[in-house]
């Protein structure tokens, strides 16, 4: 199988260095450009000393002509450039974009919740929001892929299966999701420089962060409108990970063991989830380095609740990974390409 020709726009933040790691060890894949604002004419290896990336290109400024010599554009860049190269490409290139550009499928939801209009709205509808092993099956029609956010994969993962049953009350779950620093972008290091950044857990977008709109959007459609939940993401002393935990109150009749094997069965055939035995204590530790989602359901004290832990790596399943995943699938490539365990 000839290998497909790959850009990297955005190719020097956490999650760009992330893809590219992983990119370099696909055996489908030569990556033909690195493409970067700050940091053109250096090398990745500045920014990691992998062995393995030392003979990559030099990084460029991105031109549009270099489209015509690559099958696959990856962004990872700040939220709005993906949807300025999405004009930009040919009837022969796939688009995977890992900022929120096309998360949302109303150009006025974006400008409600990114604060900025959309320059690409006519690409809408051609792009499809993919949590692969949701929406997964729906990838071979579109060119314009759009890789969810990090929580929202670790919340998506485990709720979406309930609701699809129809499991679980709609009108009162609580989410509660921590994550290594490494998910707020380098910028972090300067936002909390007077915060004690490495020692402290900060509560942030209490209410209103911006992945609240995927949530929404998603939940919206599975359970016609009536999913009502609050959500609070916050900032650990950790560099990589996640850890949500979502407080569900059960419809009647419904138990914890119901719960759990309806979540086996609905990923039985998805390698990446791993739904735990009941009351498993998991952590972030077990998902490090890893494309795997784990999820334990808890009992509590009240029969008719229980708590769900989701575990995710929020550089590689809730950012890097979870495109390659997604370009696998789009190109039939095997699912574990470029995602097998100890990268490096």
């Amino acid at each position: 199988m000839p290998k497909l020709n790959v850009l990297v726009a955005g190719s020097t933040g956490y999650i760009g260095i992330q893809l590219v790691k992983l990119l370099v060890k696909h055996k489908y894949i030569n990556i033909k450009y690195l493409c970067g604002n700050t940091s053109i004419g250096m090398k990745i290896s500045n920014y990691d000393k992998t062995k393995s990336l030392k003979k990559l290109p030099t990084i460029i400024r991105f031109n549009k002509k270099y489209l015509k010599d690559v099958d696959v554009v990856f962004t990872a860049l700040p939220n709005g450039e993906a949807q300025t190269i999405s004009k930009f490409l040919t009837k022969d290139n796939v688009l995977i974009d890992l900022a929120a550009d096309f998360r949302l499928s109303n150009a006025s939801d974006y400008l409600k919740w990114y604060k900025q209009e959309h320059k690409a709205k006519e690409n809408i509808k051609k792009s499809i929001y993919s949590l692969p092993e949701i929406t997964g099956h729906k990838l071979k029609r579109y060119n314009i892929i759009s890789c969810p956010g990090c929580y929202p994969t670790s919340i998506l993962l485990p709720l979406i299966p309930l609701l699809k049953k129809n499991l679980i009350k709609k009108n009162n779950v609580v989410i509660d999701s921590k994550s290594g620093y490494s998910g707020a972008g380098r910028s972090v290091h300067k936002k909390y420089k007077h915060k004690n950044l490495y020692e402290s857990l900060s509560a942030y977008g209490v209410g209103f962060h911006r992945h609240n709109s995927e949530i929404k959007q998603m939940t919206k459609k599975i359970s016609k409108g009536n999913f009502k939940y609050n959500f609070t993401p916050h900032l650990t002393p950790m560099f990589r990970g996640i850890l949500s935990t979502i407080y569900i109150d059960l419809k009647k009749g419904v138990t914890q063991s119901k719960v759990i094997n309806n979540l086996k069965k609905y990923y039985k055939d998805k390698i990446f989830v791993k739904v735990q035995s009941k009351n498993s204590l998991i952590s972030t530790n077990s998902v490090i380095n890893t494309n795997n989602c784990m999820i334990s359901v808890c009992k509590t004290d009240n029969k008719n609740r229980v708590i769900i832990l989701s575990a995710i790596d929020n550089l590689i399943q809730g950012g890097a990974g979870q495109a390659i995943q997604n370009m696998n699938m789009k190109y039939d490539f095997p699912i574990k390409a470029g995602l097998k365990w100890n990268y490096w």
